[in-house]
């Protein structure tokens, strides 16, 4: 893993075609980036990855328990509904 250090309005770039900025950096250590990119480039959080793949998976599954296993392991457990 590369590990660069960048303040607030610099940048890196990625090959050709990607370039990403520091917007900026809060007091709880919270970075908001810039990303410029192609428009077919897919980018997701990981967050976001790990739930498609959860979901590909579980679609692929026979039974709905495997299906919201997988889920509660990425997105964690549901809460029960709040009592009127």
């Amino acid at each position: 893993m590369l590990i660069l250090g960048r303040k607030v309005g610099e940048s890196l770039s990625i090959g050709e075609q990607i370039t990403i900025t520091i917007l900026s950096v809060d007091a709880g250590g919270n970075v908001s980036i810039g990303i410029n990119a192609p428009k077919d480039l897919l980018i997701l959080r990981s967050e976001l990855k790990e739930a498609t793949s959860a979901n590909q998976e579980a679609a692929t599954a026979s039974s709905t328990p495997q299906l919201i296993r997988a889920l509660e392991s990425v997105l964690g457990p549901a809460e029960p509904p709040a009592e009127p």
